[in-house]
Formats: structure tokens, sequence, C-alpha cells
């Protein structure tokens, strides 16, 4: 871009109207990270409960026992999304809040606490996106085998056939699953996350009843809800090669088939991309007959999930993949809290690859953000980075969205901030500041700007 170029952009900043008036515009969180309450009214124990006291496994040894207390504050902080002008709240409903063993008897108390936060969203105008699954796996499955035991098919399709029947008059836009290949990954093969298992086989065991599952609960959806728009949602980078040389243009390759193509392929009808990691080739271990077809199912939507461009190189000493990513402050380059580089570049590129595939008929980024250093100085955070963040990467969408591609909303993530996993309370991403003492709220310049550009 030229520097006169540059300039009218800059004279003329993006506004909502750009996008068009049927685009969408929301705030993501997920139950376990901001709801809390993690023993009130009935509630199982899922994965992260366990996986939060085991010594060492999650960043200051925090726990997400209370985090945002969500499940007794949602009225105020739907007030405060309805006071910011932000139509649309995606949330996952908790499984194990809802069938405490996951399968078998309901807890009425989990269903009567996720009708009072329909109602109250629908009464403050805000629409209700739902995940069915954000990775609060009840534990008494795990104890069962988890994601590697593929009865899990058929607990899944008891809980989505459940959550249909009791909350589809209200919910317009359902998501299946929240990042398979992370979840799948991270918890079975890595042990970074819940349940802490380093398993191949238990790895790809759980990916092919994750995509079943996928699937599953998308037929079920529709089956019950045939008006509902459905959908699941995936993590990707962009992926480029560290060096311009052959071996690290096929790493990339490589390391893009199982963190970016994974899950969406086999939705699509294209099985597993195992041309390209031939040791995937072990999953058809997991088959039944009939799977291959199963695995396919045809979404209204997918939800992106986008925070940063990754570099690969060639790794001889790593196992399956011989592929590694070269982190952000190694190579000296913008990054956040979380180690990622600040590339807003990377979510036109992911807009542009998964708009490619036929199938895939329209696009919506559910979540998108950065975690940053924030700090409270006479009441207020001044977090400008997370502003220019949020600006430069909308700059990317609208001109993917320029280009043809059917992308049809943008999610920030977070609404607050709240309890990130492995990392615990240390990373903050989200638009409102929360002080975990205290309990209190404060917008942040972040907020106010995502506020003033969503005003009617």
């Amino acid at each position: 871009m030229d520097n006169e170029a540059a300039a009218n952009q800059e004279d003329s900043p993006l506004q909502k109207e750009d996008f068009g008036q049927e685009f969408k515009w929301g705030v993501s969180t997920a139950a376990y990270q901001i709801e809390g309450a993690h023993t009130a009214d009935g509630k199982g124990a899922s994965i992260w409960d366990e996986f939060t006291q085991r010594k060492g496994k999650i960043q200051r040894g925090h726990h997400a026992n209370h985090t945002c207390d969500f499940y007794n504050r949602y009225p105020q902080d739907l007030d405060l999304l309805q006071a910011l002008h932000i139509p649309c709240f995606r949330f996952s409903f908790s499984w194990p809040r809802i069938i405490p063993e996951g399968t078998g008897a309901v807890n009425t108390k989990g269903l009567d606490y996720y009708d009072r936060l329909l109602d109250n969203c629908l009464q403050r105008n805000i629409e209700p996106w739902v995940t069915l699954y954000h990775w609060d796996l009840p534990a008494a499955l795990e104890k069962r085998g988890g994601w590697a035991n593929r009865d899990i098919v058929g607990w899944f399709q008891e809980y989505a056939a459940l959550c249909a029947q009791k909350f589809g008059d209200r919910v317009k836009h359902w998501m299946v699953l929240n990042e398979p290949m992370a979840f799948v990954g991270a918890g079975y093969f890595l042990g970074v996350h819940a349940p802490g298992r380093r398993e191949l086989g238990a790895f790809l065991a759980a990916t092919h009843h994750a995509s079943l599952c996928q699937a599953e609960g998308g037929r079920i959806l529709k089956q019950l809800l045939p008006h509902a728009q459905i959908g699941t949602t995936f993590s990707c980078s962009h992926l480029e090669p560290y060096r311009p040389l052959e071996r690290d243009r096929n790493a990339t390759r490589r390391v893009d088939a199982l963190l970016n193509r994974l899950f969406i392929e086999p939705s699509l009808g294209l099985g597993y991309p195992v041309a390209d990691v031939p040791y995937l080739r072990r999953i058809e271990k997991y088959f039944a007959p009939g799977d291959e077809a199963r695995l396919a199912f045809d979404f209204d939507f997918i939800g992106l999930q986008n925070y940063t461009r990754e570099l690969v190189r060639y790794s001889f000493f790593t196992p399956f993949l011989q592929a590694k990513l070269v982190p952000a402050p190694k190579r000296k380059v913008p990054h956040t809290v979380m180690k990622w580089e600040i590339h807003p570049e990377a979510i036109y590129q992911v807009l542009k690859k998964y708009s490619a595939y036929t199938g895939v008929k329209k696009i919506i980024i559910t979540e998108n953000g950065a975690a940053f250093p924030d700090t409270v100085v006479y009441g207020k955070v001044h977090d400008l980075q997370r502003k220019q963040y949020l600006q430069d990467h909308l700059q990317q969408v609208h001109r993917a969205k320029q280009e043809g591609v059917n992308v049809q909303g943008y999610f920030v993530w977070s609404f607050t901030d709240n309890f990130e996993w492995a990392e615990g309370y240390h990373p903050r991403f989200g638009l409102v500041y929360v002080d975990f003492e205290t309990q209190q709220r404060i917008v942040k310049a972040s907020g106010q700007w995502y506020s003033q550009f969503l005003q009617p």
C-alpha cells in the first residue's frame, strides 16, 4: 500500500455499514471459562474441574471454580452487553451442568439456568449463538474413555437432542463443536489440556469420534430444528514456511493438514488428509462400517477462529510430522501475551483458504482477539494495542469480503476477561476487564471503541 492509499484509508475508517445489513456482530465466551459455580445446583464435575486440581497443570495453580461468576451475575453482564450495543452473544452450554454423569439423569436446575439465560438474552434483544461443546466433558464420561471411547457418539447424540428439544424454540444459531483439533490434540496427544493424556492411539480414536460427533450433532440439530442455522467451529492459523526451502514447504503442508484440515475435510466428504500425513492412516483402525459417509454433514455455516500466523520449519527429530513451529519471540516480531505473532493478514488468508472449499456455504469469524498486559489506571484500562489489533483485523475481513468471500459475521474473543485454560488468569482477552477478587467490571478502551463502532 502506498502512502497516499494508506492516508486515504486512515481518513476513511471502516464503518459497520461497510459489511452490509445482514452481517452479524458479537462477542464470544464459553461456559467453563466464565460461569464458575462449579458444584452449584446439581452440576457434575467436568474434566477441567479435575484437571485444574492436578499440580503443575495450570499456571500459578489457578482454577475456574469461581472465575467471572457469570452463573450468578449474568443479568448484570447482559445489561452491560446491551449497553455496549453488542447484538449477538456466543456462549456454550455446559454438558455436566445439564447431564451431570454425561448420560442418563438430567439436572433440571441446569436446564432452568439456561432457560433463564436465554430468556434474559431475548428480553434485551441479544441474539444467542450457542456452542454445544466447548471442552468441558463430563468427568464421568472420561472415566469411561472419554472421546477415545466410541460410545461417546451415542452419549453426544443424547445430549444434542436434549438441548435441541429444550432450547430450540429460542436458539436459532448453533455450533456443534468448538475447535475439535485443539481439544483432541492438546487433551489426548500433548497432554497439556484436560484430560491430560499423551497417547497416539487415544488421539486418533478421539479425532475420529469427535469427527463423527461433529456430523451426528449437526444431523440431530437439523432434524429437530429444520429452520435453525447449524454450524461448527475450527481453530485455524495461517501457515508459511520459515525458509524458502523445499523441506520447509513440505513441513508446512504437513502441519496444515493436521492443524487446519483434519476436521473440516471429513465434514465436506473429503475424508482425512492422509496423503499429506501418512501416519493418519492408522485412524482407519477406529472405523466401523458406514463411517466414511457418516463423517460428512452439510453445515449451514462454519465458524473460523483465527488469532495469528505461524512459521514452520523442517525438524528431523519431531515424530510423525518432522516439522516444528518457530515461535514469534524467537523471530523477534510483535506478539501478544500468548506469544502469538500479531499478523492481521492471517485472518484474510484463512478466509480465502476455507472459502475455496466447495461445500462451504458461509463463514462466520466466531473468535478473534488478543491478550495484552492490561492494567487499571485511575479506574480505566487503556488497551490501545487491542483496539488497534481489532481494527486491523476487521480491515482484513472486509478485504476478503470485498473479494467475494462469503463471510457474514465477526465475534470478538472475548466479552470479559476469563479463565484461559492452562494459562489461568494471566492472559486477558476481554473487552471488559474483570477484577477476579471483587468481580468488578471495567469496560476497556477496546470495548468502548467496539460499542461506538456498533451503535445503530
